[in-house]
C-alpha cells in the first residue's frame, strides 16, 4: 500500500543517487578551481612556447622561396642540408665552444659552491646575493663592459702595461677565449647554484663518519661528497651548455663575428638569408639536443639517486 510519504515530491532526490548531485558538484568546483590557477600558465605556455613550436616544426618540411619567405611544398632538403661539412664545422665548434664554458664553469663553480655552503648562514645570504647580482644588470651592459676591459687602450692592457708585463696593448678580443670568457662571466651563476643547493642537501654527518673512519678529506670528498652532488653536477652542465650553444649575441660582440656559432647561424637564417625552413630545422636540432640533454640529466640523476639511496 503506498502512502503520500512514500510519494517523491518534485524537486527532491531520493535513492541511492541522492549523495551523487553534491560529489559532483564538489568535483566540478575543485576541478573548476585547478583551471583557474593553471589556466593563466597554462594559456602562456600554449600561446608563447607550443604554438612557436608547433610554426618551427612545421616550417621544416618545406622550401624557401624566390625571395624569403617560406612555399608549402615539403621537402627533405633542410635535413639533409644540416649534414654539410660548412654546417657541421660550425656544429662542432659551437659544441666545442660551450662545452669547454662548461667544464671551466664546473671547474670554478664547485669549489665556489663549496665554500659558500660552509658558510654561517649570514654569510651563505651575503655570496648568495653577490652571485646573483650580475643578473640584475641587463645583459648587453654585461657584455659591451667586457669590450672596454679588455681594448687595446682598456683597464686590462693599461694594467699590464703598468706594471711592466707587457710593451705595447695586445689584441686581446675576437678570438675563441674572449667568447669562452664572456659565455663563462654570464652563466656562471647557473652552475654555483645547482651546486650550491646539491651541496647545502648534504647530510654533515656522512662526512664525520668518513673521518671517524680514518679517511683523509681528499678520500672523503672522492667518495662521500661528490658521488652524492652528481645530479647538482649534471643540472649545473646542463643549465650552462645549452644556453651557450644557442648564445648569438656574445659571439657577435666579444668575437667581432670571426667566430660563428649555431645561434650566429640560425639568426642569419632568419634575419638575412630569409631561409625560414632551414632556420626552422637548424633550431629543431637545437630543441632536439636540449631534450636529449634533459633526458640525459633525468636518468643518470634518478640512477646515481637509486645507488646512492640504496647503498644507504
Amino acid at each position: 500500500m503506498t502512502t503520500k510519504h512514500d510519494i517523491a515530491r518534485p524537486g527532491v532526490v531520493t535513492g541511492p543517487s541522492s549523495g551523487r548531485s553534491p560529489r559532483r558538484s564538489r568535483a566540478l568546483a575543485t576541478a573548476g578551481a585547478r583551471l583557474a590557477f593553471l589556466g593563466p600558465g597554462l594559456g602562456y605556455l600554449i600561446v608563447f612556447l607550443l604554438v612557436p613550436l608547433a610554426l618551427v616544426l612545421s616550417y621544416t618540411i618545406f622550401q624557401r622561396g624566390r625571395f624569403g619567405g617560406v612555399v608549402y611544398e615539403a621537402t627533405p632538403e633542410n635535413f639533409s642540408r644540416l649534414f654539410d661539412p660548412l654546417y657541421l664545422d660550425i656544429v662542432v665548434s659551437s659544441v666545442r665552444t660551450a662545452a669547454v664554458t662548461t667544464l671551466v664553469a664546473l671547474l670554478i663553480g664547485y669549489p665556489t659552491a663549496y665554500v659558500i655552503a660552509q658558510l654561517p648562514r649570514k654569510w651563505k645570504t651575503i655570496a648568495l646575493i653577490a652571485i646573483v647580482m650580475p643578473f640584475w644588470t641587463n645583459f648587453l651592459i654585461r657584455v659591451y663592459a667586457w669590450v672596454i676591459l679588455l681594448s687595446g687602450p682598456g683597464l686590462v692592457n693599461e694594467t699590464l702595461t703598468g706594471i711592466g708585463l707587457i710593451d705595447k696593448p695586445i689584441q686581446l678580443l675576437y678570438n675563441e677565449g674572449t667568447i669562452v670568457t664572456g659565455l663563462l662571466y654570464s652563466y656562471l651563476p647557473l652552475m654555483i647554484l645547482p651546486l650550491y643547493a646539491a651541496i647545502e642537501r648534504l647530510d654533515p654527518q656522512l662526512r664525520e663518519a668518513s673521518a671517524n673512519l680514518g679517511a683523509r678529506p681528499a678520500r672523503t670528498f672522492l667518495s662521500v661528497t661528490l658521488p652524492l652532488t652528481v645530479p647538482g653536477v649534471l643540472t649545473g652542465c646542463v643549465f650552462v651548455f645549452v644556453p651557450c650553444l644557442g648564445n648569438f649575441v656574445i659571439p657577435e660582440i666579444l668575437g667581432g663575428g670571426r667566430s660563428i656559432m649555431v645561434g650566429n647561424l640560425i639568426r642569419d637564417q632568419f634575419l638575412k638569408a630569409r631561409d625560414w625552413p632551414f632556420g626552422s630545422t637548424l633550431a629543431l636540432a637545437v630543441i632536439a639536443v636540449l631534450i636529449i640533454l634533459l633526458f640525459l640529466q633525468a636518468w643518470a640523476s634518478r640512477v646515481y639517486g637509486g645507488s646512492e639511496g640504496r647503498r644507504a
